[in-house]
């Protein structure tokens, strides 16, 4: 782990991937709350980094020295997600263009795709690409779908959609070159709500078979 200045007020740690990522946002979350960690403003995820955002730039040194002590201490690689993480639930209709092909591409039939969609334990990694637009990684299954080879330059609000580690819900209408799987009428950006996008780091997610 890289311990690096992001300008005045943040601290970024620079990791070898996204599980260490994910261990070490919920380990600083954890820090946070149990107070061992103060003045941080926010601390955000990424694929293989962790931004610690400093309530001012006169708490940055307390909180270098702070991470430090948690890497000195050693940080729990099993723990990539809080036990008492909130779950949404996402009901999803499966009639995606691209069901049939990516349930290729795993080898599996598009009923089994479905099948391990809707009982996996998924987490939200972290969030990124437009507003609203969560990455989450599974725990049971080994996923690894390929993206599309030619992208689309629109993909429908709502829809539900794979891509090599990851599944994710499109918040907006937005280009997109992953595998479309589903649909939901779920609302996962709304600026003028609290919280304004439900798939935060850390979120459990649930999705759901429904039919309309």
């Amino acid at each position: 782990m890289r311990l690096l200045d992001s300008g005045t007020r943040a601290l970024l740690l620079d990791l070898d991937g996204l599980d260490d990522a994910r261990t070490w946002h919920t380990a600083l979350t954890r820090a946070v709350g149990a107070g061992e960690l103060t003045g941080v403003a926010d601390v955000v995820p990424a694929a293989s980094t962790v931004l610690v955002v400093a309530a001012t730039p006169a708490d940055v040194p307390g909180l270098r020295a702070g991470i430090e002590q948690l890497a000195e201490r050693g940080v729990d690689a099993a723990a990539t997600a809080a036990d008492d993480a909130p779950v949404v639930t996402v009901p999803v209709v499966y009639d995606g263009e691209d069901l049939a092909e990516a349930a290729a591409a795993l080898g599996i039939e598009p009923a089994e795709l479905v099948r391990r969609h809707t009982s996996e334990e998924w987490t939200v990694a972290f969030a990124g690409f437009a507003p609203g637009f969560g990455y989450c990684v599974g725990r049971e299954f080994a996923w690894d779908t390929p993206r599309r080879s030619e992208p689309r330059t629109r993909v429908p609000a709502g829809s539900v959609a794979l891509a090599g580690e990851f599944t994710a819900v499109y918040p907006q209408d937005s280009p997109g070159g992953w595998q479309l799987i589903g649909r939901t009428d779920a609302v996962l950006f709304d600026p003028d709500a609290t919280p304004p996008a439900p798939m935060r780091a850390g979120v459990r997610i649930r999705f759901e078979e429904v039919t309309r």
